[in-house]
């Protein structure tokens, strides 16, 4: 109880502060004075702390793998997303409660790089035997093989993890289904900002929002829906990303106002919903993959799952601003706005397409007997269908019948 318990309070401070590298990008802002007035170093900060956020999501993706299979203990990272939606919920109150007492982002951007620090402080000083990670015959790896072996022999690991039908085709639709979606976000919140005047505080509060639904979606997803094939939860989730994206039209056409709901109250309510959808569809499939990843390769496999996420947020947004620049909407000129909202909507659909990459299949199976998450002995030893070799070491591992695929 208690390692689940630090576990719980390491990735709230992950998901308020993210990576300590952010320390440099906010510290500058804060105590630079030409940090925060030309474009360039504000450029340069902002790409630090993406990067920083960007590695700390890998490490706790890793993390949460590793420890979930050390401790037998499936679907933990529907646990790990309730507790990065508190911090997303606490860090984004902070921001808030101190532009509205202070006024000025640099008092902001100087409490937040000391919570960083403080944040770096506890990481420096926690030992992963303390999580309850296993250190398997460290000292006899390091004495029998160089860096670059072990490196060689990971890197050999997953790649024929990775070209398992498994967990290759639900991970081309994952990404695809990122990778085609010009995301608009930057030119609504122009939008919202140049045109409606909203006070960015408002906008602000609906990332709190957006996290507080976030939060539920992953509560009900760990009571309810880790039964539910994965096929099913992925048709449903994408539909419900593709008409939420729709929202934005409502705010730009008027049509709120029209219905008697303020520009202020419609943002703050369901401005989020979006970018919440869209990160909660990765929720199922984190403990999909989980619950796929052979032994010894758990950390990995998670790790390359997040890395090639972010890479396609990171494709995303640039597509969306060519496709923005191609549309011409600029901040003078948002007449063409509506229609690339539309086309998102078209293209969010476009996935389903190829929804048969993604396995008819629970994320989690559930011991019919029991009623709890796992398999019963004789269903382990019935679904027990081979073995795969990992540079010269037999690892078994567990892959779901051709007979369940055609259910």
């Amino acid at each position: 109880m208690g390692f689940c318990l630090m576990l719980f309070i390491l990735v709230v401070l992950v998901g308020c502060l993210t990576f300590p590298s952010e320390v440099l990008s906010w510290g500058s802002l804060a105590l630079i004075p030409v940090a925060n007035e030309a474009l360039a170093p504000i450029m340069a900060c902002i790409l630090l702390g993406n990067l920083g956020a960007s590695i700390s999501e890998v490490a706790k993706d890793a993390l949460v793998a590793e420890y979930g299979h050390n401790t037998k203990l499936p679907g933990l990272q529907s646990y790990a997303y309730m507790a990065s939606a508190i911090g997303g919920v606490l860090g984004n109150l902070l921001g808030g409660f101190f532009l509205l007492k202070t006024h000025q982002t640099k008092s902001m951007f100087l409490a937040f790089a000391a919570m960083l620090m403080f944040q770096l402080t506890i990481s420096l000083t926690t030992r992963e035997e303390s999580l309850g990670l296993s250190q398997p015959s460290i000292q006899r790896t390091r004495l029998s093989e160089s860096v670059p072996q072990i490196i060689k022999k990971q890197y050999t690991d997953l790649t024929v993890a990775v070209r398992e039908e498994g967990i290759l085709h639900p991970l081309f639709w994952l990404v695809s289904s990122i990778l085609v979606i010009p995301m608009l976000s930057g030119s609504i919140f122009c939008y919202q900002t140049q045109c409606l005047n909203l006070d960015p505080l408002i906008i602000g509060m609906s990332k709190v929002t957006g996290q507080l639904m976030l939060l539920g979606l992953a509560v009900v997803y760990n009571r309810f829906g880790k039964t539910v094939p994965m096929r099913n939860l992925a048709v449903g989730v994408q539909i419900l990303y593709a008409f939420s994206l729709l929202l934005d039209l409502v705010l730009v056409k008027g049509i709120n106002i029209q219905i008697g709901i303020s520009n202020e109250v419609f943002t703050l309510c369901f401005s989020g919903l979006a970018e919440t959808i869209g990160q909660f569809k990765l929720l199922p499939f984190y403990v999909f993959f989980a619950s796929l990843a052979p032994q010894g390769c758990e950390g990995s496999l998670m790790s390359f799952l997040a890395s090639v996420l972010c890479l396609s947020s990171i494709f995303s947004g640039f597509l969306g601003v060519g496709f923005a620049s191609y549309l011409g909407i600029n901040s003078g000129d948002y007449s063409r706005l509506p229609l690339g909202i539309v086309v998102q909507f078209v293209l969010a659909l476009l996935p389903l397409c190829w929804i048969g990459f993604v396995p008819d299949l629970q994320a989690v199976a559930v011991d019919e007997k029991c009623g709890r998450i796992g398999r019963s002995k004789r269903t382990r030893m019935n679904r027990r269908v081979g073995r795969v070799v990992f540079d010269s070491a037999a690892i078994s591992y567990r892959r779901e019948r051709e007979s369940d695929l055609r259910r």
